[in-house]
């Protein structure tokens, strides 16, 4: 496993583990799937993963308390990292929802206390107050935020006083939006972006293709998916299949090797299954040439999918054909 070069309490693997689909019926939940997921943590520990990310609405706390009894006695161990629901994100409620937290995952700090979500009413001037308080008395080590554009991060930041460590955001050979901006930043002032969905929810895995489209209603919402995307994707999965035969791995692993070649990412891909786990880790060891990065950017730039409003009538017919 390598390890993102910033200085923090404990080192944070380049590659960590996702898990909105802890406890979470739209990922086809169950019974059994509480001792899978605690195999799965397991198993990442084995790996040298450090970073766990969760979030308090995930299966509406599920999650956080899955993830926290599969820690077990190596919480301590672990970058335990969850997110506050940016709903009236105000000083007195942050600090309420983290002490929430805290107790469904088992710990008396949690590692990254990360906002969810940009409030368009609630500044960040109160929500940071809020997080400088549980600093400030040790319930939160470092501070973070999710789907925030650079200049509201570094406004964050601002608020804080301290550096807001982490910006959690969409990234994927497919979403490259934080390039132009959020790595530059990270790399320039040693903060870390955190990819989430970096396999475009599987869409890079080269599992899905037109005559083979996927089930579950996550994927169903996604446009990626739609056969006129998956057809339009054939060539950069067929890009990424030449990379992954050069090194033995597998179009996934390709992918998330793309993210993990910028030094300040972090890639947090979910996991059903240890195996999966096992392949995620292992992507942080492959090291792509000059001409293979080159050549999944360009492919990556020559699709170009149907998405935004264009993409909802086909949404909506696709959801009623199946």
């Amino acid at each position: 496993m390598r390890y993102v070069p910033v200085d923090t309490p404990k080192p944070i693997s380049k590659i960590g583990l996702g898990t909105w689909q802890f406890g979470s019926k739209e990922w086809g939940y169950g019974p059994e799937y509480e001792q899978r997921a605690a195999q799965i943590v397991r198993r990442a520990l084995d790996l040298g993963v450090t970073l766990f990310d969760t979030a308090e609405v995930y299966g509406f706390g599920r999650s956080e308390r899955i993830l926290g009894a599969a820690l077990g006695d190596d919480r301590p161990k672990a970058v335990v990292a969850s997110k506050v629901l940016p709903v009236l994100p105000i000083a007195p409620v942050v600090q309420q929802r983290a002490v929430a937290s805290a107790a469904r995952l088992g710990v008396h700090h949690i590692d990254l206390y990360q906002v969810h979500q940009a409030n368009p009413v609630v500044g960040d001037h109160t929500t940071m107050r809020g997080m400088r308080a549980l600093q400030d008395v040790g319930l939160v080590g470092e501070v973070g935020v999710s789907n925030y554009s650079l200049r509201r991060w570094q406004f964050a930041e601002i608020a804080l006083g301290r550096r807001v460590l982490s910006n959690q955001v969409r990234y994927s050979l497919v979403d490259r939006g934080p390039e132009s901006d959020l790595l530059p930043y990270a790399e320039r002032t040693g903060r870390i972006v955190m990819a989430y969905s970096p396999l475009a929810q599987g869409f890079l895995s080269g599992r899905y293709d037109a005559a083979n489209p996927p089930a579950g209603a996550v994927r169903r919402a996604n446009p990626y998916f739609l056969p006129e995307n998956l057809e339009r994707g054939a060539a950069l999965i067929g890009t990424l299949r030449e990379v992954a035969d050069a090194h033995d791995a597998t179009p996934s692993q390709i992918a998330l090797a793309y993210l993990l070649r910028h030094p300040n990412v972090v890639a947090i891909p979910g996991a059903s299954s240890v195996e999966q786990m096992e392949r995620n880790a292992a992507a942080a060891e492959i090291d792509l040439t000059d001409g293979e990065y080159d050549a999944l950017l360009t492919a990556a730039r020559r699709f170009q999918p149907v998405t935004g409003l264009a993409a909802l009538p086909r949404l909506l017919r696709a959801r009623t054909t199946r």
